[in-house]
């Protein structure tokens, strides 16, 4: 997975090309189903609360952490482009809040070209995330997402 810092300074973005077509691709994405099989770092087991998949739709995961609390991701979507892209608010409390996610696809044959981006409120704010270490907790997702579109196709 490559890394990339836009020019604005406020983003993180992460390329993969999955090994799946990317009706595949977009249906783990937007399927609760599926969902909670690929959904966080390995390890961690996810359960969709909610998952109201339009423009304005809510979505709410929980995934159980060692100690037997809950860590909570939750959104409003604000884009969708079937097999193309989505757009989401994102708060993941208390790592991660106030961010915006897009999640870019493009179809190549029998394989996706996949683009994700985390918009941060200010530099510093992604400068801070990047110590956290997001690219490391977001490849381990999408070790999982990969994982899982390749075995099911």
């Amino acid at each position: 997975m490559s890394q990339i810092n836009e020019a604005s300074g406020h983003t993180v973005t992460m390329k993969r090309t999955f090994n799946a077509p990317v009706a595949l691709v977009w249906e783990a994405w937007t399927q609760p189903e599926h969902i909670s099989k690929w959904w966080g770092p390995q390890g961690m087991q996810t359960k969709v609360i909610t998952h109201d998949f339009k423009v304005g739709g809510e979505w709410k995961y929980a995934m159980a952490m060692p100690d037997g609390k809950e860590f909570i991701s939750e959104g409003i979507y604000q884009e969708i482009v079937p097999h193309e892209k989505i757009v989401t608010s994102a708060e993941f409390k208390p790592m991660t809040e106030g961010v915006e996610l897009q999640i870019l696809m493009q179809g190549d044959g029998e394989k996706t070209h996949f683009v994700f981006k985390v918009i941060h409120a200010t530099e510093e704010y992604r400068i801070q995330q990047e110590k956290m270490g997001i690219y490391n907790g977001w490849g381990s997702v999408f070790d999982r997402l990969q994982a899982f579109v390749e075995k099911a196709g």
